[in-house]
């Protein structure tokens, strides 16, 4: 049974988890590529060129921009991150899944773009946990800290608009959760009507 690829959105505030149940994913789910994001910010210790981000100054950034090649793009607290178009195109043509990872302003962007992908919001237990992990990781000033808290509060606001929330309090299951939405939208009606029209035409 051939099921339509299709294009995974999960995106939530800055410090909820989304990275780390994406990984968890990924670990059970291989025939799902990860779109790597072009990224003007530095790399942080242990991401590699190419596999985490693909790392590129102001000036290549804002020329990819001008020349359409993000499916979507964003500010993040001074830093620009995009979604080379091109990338997913060639994954989703190639018979694979493809599974993006972003914040909510380029989910929203891909919402406007692509209203037929997955998309997958993941939030946190409570605002305070939200607040413990963003202390506990400890990449940002208080001023910084500050920001993320006031921009999560904003950015939460945003889940209704999502198919699915799925709430980050345990990570194992959390990415099970996220796992059996993607398995439950590949066996959907809307992505099987070629292969249901085959069987009656047959």
């Amino acid at each position: 049974m051939a099921k339509d690829n299709v294009l995974i959105v999960v995106a939530g505030p800055s410090g909820v988890g989304k990275g780390t149940v994406c990984s968890k994913v990924f670990k059970h789910m291989q025939d799902i590529e990860f779109s790597v994001s072009a990224t003007t910010r530095q790399a942080r210790k242990g991401e590699k060129e190419g596999v985490n981000y693909f790392f590129v100054s102001r000036e290549k950034f804002d020329e990819m921009a001008a020349n359409d090649e993000f499916l979507e793009y964003a500010d993040v607290f001074g830093n620009r991150y995009g979604t080379p178009r091109k990338y997913v195109e060639e994954k989703l043509n190639s018979k694979r899944d493809v599974l993006l990872e972003i914040d909510i302003q380029g989910a929203m962007m891909v919402m406007e773009r692509c209203p037929e992908a997955l998309f997958i919001f993941i939030l946190p237990p409570s605002f305070d946990e939200l607040k413990k992990r963003l202390v506990k990781r400890g990449s940002e000033s208080e001023e910084q800290l500050a920001m993320r808290l006031s921009k999560a509060k904003e950015e939460m606001s945003y889940a209704p608009k999502f198919d699915y929330i799925v709430v980050n309090d345990d990570l194992d299951s959390a990415a099970i959760e996220v796992i059996s939405i993607i398995v439950a939208e590949k066996c959907s009606v809307k992505r099987n009507t070629h292969f249901i029209d085959g069987l009656i035409k047959s």
